[in-house]
């Protein structure tokens, strides 16, 4: 096992770490800083559950390399919220019930907020093409989409 000394910045916060080299982002996350809103699914990067925003940018978590991102700023869905007032992504996903078990729900947001920074004008369409990666089992679709106009007008 190769360890490495790395520092980020998670939800604000910056942090030290020294992580074995092989540690994945959303291992990170979630087993050593206690951060369960990311989800493992496939562990793939097929799924989207994982997804948080690295620099800003919407990345699968099971896929980045924490040694990769050494001085990156990430923000996860904990992240979003500014003490008790949810982001306007929260907001709508619960105005146009864009959940249903939840599970997806995260990194659908996360993803959400990353889109809404990548573009300037979005339709039905391109919401559904740029939020392809995002998988949901329960096909909230509908919802989610309708979230994000929302946000976006």
């Amino acid at each position: 096992m190769i360890e490495a000394a790395i520092t980020l910045t998670v939800n604000g916060q910056e942090r030290r770490l020294t992580v074995d080299t092989r540690t994945s982002v959303l291992d990170l996350l979630r087993e050593r800083l206690d951060l369960t809103g990311a989800k493992k699914g496939c562990d793939h990067g097929q799924c989207g559950a994982c997804t948080v925003l690295i620099d800003g940018r919407r990345a699968n978590a099971c896929l980045a390399l924490a040694v990769a991102h050494d001085g990156a700023e990430i923000t996860t869905v904990e992240g979003l919220a500014s003490g008790d007032e949810l982001h306007p992504v929260q907001e709508a996903f619960i105005a146009h019930d864009g959940f249903q078990c939840g599970y997806c729900t995260p990194g659908q947001i996360c993803s959400a907020v990353g889109l809404l920074s990548e573009e300037d004008e979005l339709d039905e369409e391109t919401v559904k093409e740029k939020m392809s990666g995002n998988l949901c089992r329960c096909g909230a679709y509908p919802g989610i989409t309708a979230a994000i106009l929302q946000v976006a007008r």
